[in-house]
């Protein structure tokens, strides 16, 4: 059974098709590297055994999309990752959002349509739910105004799949809004690998601590927390995947209670920056150098996840400690480096 993976070479992607192909589906990758490398697509090989299919392709061109989806027309379902995910360069840039990840759903959702394609994992985030009035965050805590464009895209992309999947009855879809992904492949194989200057917390505490950055940045240190920083749920990226999997095995066995299901996905803990930075100085024994320095536009103060509905309706849970999460993440910063003699 054919899964297309959009985004497959980025970060969670690659680690979803990772675990698909260890389920024994057939994967295929479309993907622009906009911000992947193709030879990710050689570390899934050497992990897996075999080898996904790659196609380089931008979602947002409308003519390609068709293209792909007339010569492709036995995909059983979708994941769709494919969008930009930088919320400063959002607040910067936001018609470079709205036009890369709405035109793109829009495009795979006329195809689905066109097609007979019946189902759909959306790649969703704890951004839609804003900075909550209470924590922790279930499905049906209410959807708040954007932090960001990025966030927004995220909003309106729901309502577009909600709004698809009630005028057209046999399309099937899940948005998986998950809170902040970390960490690596056990292997050190794949892992974060943002292009150009990371806007995600751990690859930065990664490249500070091997000596790529001269020190990390934390955005404001007078928030109301404990320790005056951000707070967020990290989740590890495997444990992310694998929920991505039951998703997918859910639609295809017709388990789903409607044709629009929504489910949070995180560990129910929310980790501050300064704790994130302890955990990843005692599991690799580096000191690192940062500054705090102002706030970041866009950045919620505290968020972290109510994911019960997803434990007992999917049976997922999320296994890693912060620990395992940060040191994953060194160790595949050591062996990309070690590699690429760097």
């Amino acid at each position: 059974m054919k899964i297309l993976v959009t985004g497959g070479t980025g970060y969670i992607g690659s680690h979803t098709v990772v675990e698909l192909q260890n389920k024994g589906y057939d994967v295929i990758i479309a993907d622009n590297l906009s911000n992947s490398h193709i030879d990710v697509v050689d570390s899934i090989e050497k992990i897996t055994g075999k080898r996904p299919e790659f196609i380089k392709l931008d979602f947002s061109e409308t003519e390609n999309t068709y293209k792909f989806f007339e010569s492709n027309k036995d995909i059983a379902a979708i994941i769709h990752f494919a969008a930009y995910k930088a919320v400063g360069e959002s607040v910067e840039k936001p018609l470079k959002y709205y036009r890369n990840n709405l035109f793109s759903l829009i495009n795979i959702l006329n195809c689905m349509k066109e097609f007979n394609i019946r189902n759909i994992v959306f790649s969703s985030s704890c951004t839609v739910y804003g900075q909550p009035d209470k924590l922790p965050v279930s499905e049906n805590s209410p959807i708040k105004e954007a932090f960001s464009p990025y966030g927004n895209t995220k909003q309106i992309a729901e309502e577009i799949i909600r709004d698809t999947t009630i005028s057209t009855k046999n399309i099937n879809s899940i948005a998986l809004r998950y809170f902040n992904p970390i960490g690596a492949h056990e292997t050190a194989l794949i892992g974060e690998l943002p292009l150009g200057v990371p806007n995600n917390l751990m690859p930065f505490i990664t490249q500070t601590a091997i000596g790529k950055r001269e020190f990390l940045r934390v955005f404001g240190n007078d928030y109301n927390t404990p320790d005056g920083t951000c707070i967020r749920d990290y989740i590890h990226v495997v444990d992310l995947a694998q929920a991505h999997c039951i998703a997918v095995d859910r639609m295809l066995n017709n388990k789903g209670k409607s044709n629009f299901e929504i489910f949070n996905l995180g560990t129910g803990k929310g980790y501050s920056v300064l704790e994130v930075i302890k955990s990843f100085e005692k599991v690799s024994g580096v000191k690192l150098k940062y500054k705090i320095v102002e706030r970041r536009p866009g950045d919620v103060e505290k968020v972290w996840a109510n994911a019960d509905y997803a434990n007992n309706e999917l049976g997922w849970k999320a296994k890693k400690s912060l620990d395992e999460m940060t040191l994953s993440a060194w160790n595949w910063e050591k062996a990309y480096n070690k590699k690429n003699n760097l």
